[in-house]
């Protein structure tokens, strides 16, 4: 009898996600195990039981799932995940806090292919300035964009200290080059997308971000993504299923193109769906982490050449 596949879902919050509840039983996993409150340093321990407890092909049947909100404890949660196996009892882990990683992979895959397709450049020929960049989603999208040699800068709207201070903290974790700014005024965003290629706008769902008299100001802006799918949208101008439209309000840029949150959240659902589906059966344990899924969501977008 075949054995049945089990997704072992640790989360530190109260809660797990119900959307990667969700996700993961549409992906084709049988059982689904909740864990809520799960602290680091339990991980090890459930890893074991985990996999000691099933023969070699029920091992490749299992998986872990890692929540949360934070991603420096999910990157530890993987980690010692990972440190504790001993082959041939090895499982895939998936860390995906907040969703996090698929998002920004995604959200940074679909900025890439409209910058290439409408512009021609790459992303390490850009200036990159995140809105709400100090939540999981923007650190997440700036590690990835920094990582492909982006020059990056995170913003938070009320503390140029905490933009700062998370800007070094993922600098020295993943040896990123992240920037910190303020971005409270409307003078603030004014100067900070003067200068930008690229803007990404990750902040809380329903706040209008950027105004049209702001975007007025981006004489090099190429590419605007917003992951905002709550009306009013974090960039004026910017609809929820623009996938490279003409950005209307950035009268001074040549060729502005956006992108919405529903274009950006469908290849999001694509990536989580065929990376939990990866995690059925592989000969080999996977380990996916933000690095994982931006390699994927540009297979998805370009083909294996471009990883």
């Amino acid at each position: 009898m075949a054995k049945r596949s089990i997704l072992h879902m640790l989360d530190p919050m109260p809660n797990n996600s119900p959307f990667d509840i969700n996700m993961a039983l549409d992906a084709g996993f049988d059982v689904l195990i909740p864990y809520n409150n799960v602290k680091l340093d339990s991980v090890y321990g459930l890893t074991q039981d985990a996999t000691f407890s099933r023969s070699p092909s029920g091992v490749k049947r299992t998986g872990i799932f890692i929540g949360g909100r934070d991603l420096g404890l999910a990157m530890d949660m993987l980690n010692t995940s990972k440190q504790a196996m001993v082959s041939p009892f090895e499982i895939s882990v998936f860390a995906d806090p907040s969703g996090a990683f698929t998002t920004a992979a995604a959200l940074v895959t679909c900025a890439e292919k409209e910058l290439k397709a409408k512009h021609r450049k790459e992303l390490k020929d850009c200036s990159v300035v995140i809105f709400g960049g100090t939540g999981p989603v923007g650190v997440a999208t700036g590690i990835i964009a920094s990582l492909a040699g982006a020059d990056v800068t995170l913003t938070d709207h009320l503390s140029v200290d905490t933009a700062l201070d998370v800007s070094k903290a993922y600098n020295r974790r993943f040896n990123c080059t992240l920037k910190g700014a303020l971005a409270n005024s409307e003078a603030d965003k004014a100067r900070l997308v003067a200068t930008a290629d690229i803007i990404f706008c990750t902040a809380k769902a329903g706040i209008q971000v950027l105004s049209a008299n702001v975007l007025k100001e981006a004489t090099q802006l190429k590419v605007a993504g917003d992951v905002n799918a709550v009306p009013p949208f974090g960039i004026e101008g910017v609809k929820n299923n623009d996938c490279g439209a003409p950005l209307i309000h950035a009268t001074n840029a040549q060729g502005a193109v956006g992108i919405g949150a529903l274009a950006i959240g469908n290849v999001k659902f694509q990536l989580q769906h065929e990376l939990l589906e990866a995690m059925l059966g592989p000969e080999q344990p996977l380990f996916i982490d933000f690095r994982f899924a931006f390699n994927k969501a540009r297979e998805m977008q370009f083909g294996p050449s471009e990883n």
